[in-house]
C-alpha cells in the first residue's frame, strides 16, 4: 500500500452525516479518517460528525464537545414495538456556558419515539411521541436551563399531542391520544399545567420546512413513508386541520408539519425552530474548524437533489466556499442532484460493485472511501 509520509501536515476535517441505516454519523467520521491515515499518516484529523436534527444527533454533540454526558432515561416504549415495561433511551447534558448556566439538555425525537424503533412493522395509527416528551420532562427535572430538542426520523403523525401530554397538556374527549388514531376524538385542550419553558428556551433542530397541513404537509408528505395508506392520507390530514384549531399556532408555519406535526406542537409550546444542519454545525464548532482546515471531507448515505440544499452535505459545501477550503464528497450511493461543489466524489457502492454491497459492509468501504480520498487529494 502506498503511503504519504512527507511533505506538510494536513489538517483535514471530517464532517460528515450518517450513513442512515448503517452507520453513525460519528462512526463514519472515525472510519474515514483511520482510511485516509493508512495513506496519509500525517494528517491531523478532525472529527466534526454532523447532523441536521435526525437519527444520530446526540452522537455528533457528544463526539465535538468534550464534556458531554450521556444521560440514561426510561420513556414509554412506541406503541406496536412490543416491548414489556419501558424503553431505555438516553438525553445527552452538555457542559454549562454562558447562555445556559445549568446545562443544555439535548433530546432526540429517534431515539425515544423515532421510526427506527419499529424495524419493519410500521404503526402509522398508533405510533406517538410521548416518549420523547417524557425524556424531555427527564431533562427539565434534571434542572438544564436550555434545551436542543432534534425532531428528524420520526415515525409518528400526531401533531406533537403525545409530547404534550407527556409535559403535562391534557386533551378533552380522549383519556389520551395515543397517536394519530386519537386525534379524531381530540375535543378540547388544557395547557394550564403544561411544563413551562427553560429560562433559556427551547431550539428545535430540524432540516424540514412542511406546513402542517395540505397537499405539501405533515400527512401528504411524509405519512407514506411512515405507513399510511391511500384514503389514510386525508382522513389523517383532516384530524390534523381539528387539532390545530384548538391552538394560537398559524400551522401554515414553517417546519410546523416536520416529524409528523411535532414541529406545530412545539410551537404551541412556546419553542423556536431552526434549521438543524446550521444550528448544529454552529455549536459542535464547525466554522471555526473548516476555516482552519485545508481539506473538509463530508457525506452521507444517499446524495441526492434534496442534499445540496439544508441537508449536511450542502451545509459543510457552503462553510467550505466561504472559507476558501476544498470539500470533498463521501456518499452512499448517487441518486442525483449538483456536484459542482465538490473536486472529487466516492461512492460506497462504486467501490463494493453494487449499493447492496456497500450496505452489507458499509464500514469497510468507508474506510475504503477515506483511503480513495487521501490518494485523490495527495
Amino acid at each position: 500500500m502506498s503511503t504519504t509520509t512527507n511533505g506538510p501536515r494536513r489538517a483535514v476535517v471530517f464532517a460528515p452525516d450518517s450513513f442512515k441505516g448503517t452507520v453513525s454519523a460519528a462512526e463514519a467520521a472515525q472510519l474515514l479518517a483511520a482510511g485516509w491515515a493508512q495513506v496519509d499518516p500525517r494528517v491531523n484529523a478532525v472529527l466534526r460528525p454532523m447532523a441536521d436534527g435526525g437519527e444520530g444527533t446526540l452522537d455528533a454533540f457528544a463526539t465535538a464537545l468534550p464534556g458531554a454526558r450521556r444521560m440514561p432515561v426510561r420513556v414509554d416504549p412506541p406503541p406496536g414495538r412490543g416491548d414489556a415495561g419501558t424503553l431505555e433511551a438516553e438525553w445527552l447534558l452538555l457542559p454549562p456556558d454562558t447562555g445556559a448556566p445549568g446545562g443544555t439538555g439535548v433530546v432526540e425525537l429517534a431515539s425515544t419515539a423515532g421510526i427506527m424503533l419499529l424495524g419493519a412493522e410500521l404503526d402509522p395509527w398508533g405510533m406517538d411521541t410521548r416518549g420523547f416528551g417524557q425524556a424531555i420532562g427527564a431533562a427539565l427535572d434534571h434542572g438544564v436551563t436550555r434545551l436542543l430538542l432534534a425532531i428528524g426520523s420520526s415515525g409518528s403523525t400526531d401533531g406533537g399531542a403525545g409530547m404534550l401530554e407527556a409535559l403535562g397538556a391534557r386533551f378533552g374527549g380522549v383519556g389520551r391520544v395515543r397517536g394519530a388514531r386519537g386525534l379524531a376524538r381530540v375535543a378540547a385542550v388544557d395547557l394550564s399545567e403544561l411544563r413551562p419553558l427553560p429560562s433559556g428556551g427551547v431550539e428545535v433542530l430540524t432540516d424540514v420546512a412542511t406546513p402542517l397541513l395540505g397537499p405539501v404537509g405533515a400527512a401528504a408528505v411524509f405519512g407514506p413513508q411512515k405507513g399510511f395508506r391511500g384514503g389514510d392520507i386525508a382522513m389523517v390530514d383532516a384530524s390534523l386541520a381539528r387539532y390545530a384549531r384548538l391552538f394560537d399556532v398559524d400551522p401554515a408555519t414553517s417546519g410546523a408539519g416536520a416529524a409528523g406535526g411535532t414541529g406545530f406542537g412545539l410551537l404551541a409550546w412556546g419553542a423556536r425552530l431552526r434549521a438543524g444542519s446550521a444550528r448544529v454545525g454552529e455549536l459542535i464548532g464547525l466554522p471555526a474548524a473548516v476555516a482552519a482546515a485545508d481539506l473538509v471531507v463530508t457525506g452521507e448515505g444517499s446524495y441526492d437533489a434534496q442534499s445540496a440544499a439544508g441537508k449536511v452535505p450542502g451545509h459543510v459545501a457552503s462553510l467550505a466556499a466561504a472559507a476558501g477550503a476544498r470539500v470533498v464528497l463521501v456518499c452512499g450511493r448517487f441518486e442525483g442532484g449538483p456536484l459542482s461543489s465538490f473536486p472529487h466524489v466516492v461512492s460506497l457502492a462504486e467501490l463494493a460493485g453494487s449499493p447492496e454491497a456497500a450496505m452489507r459492509d458499509a464500514r469497510r468501504y468507508l474506510r475504503a472511501a477515506g483511503a480513495e480520498m487521501a490518494r485523490r487529494t495527495s
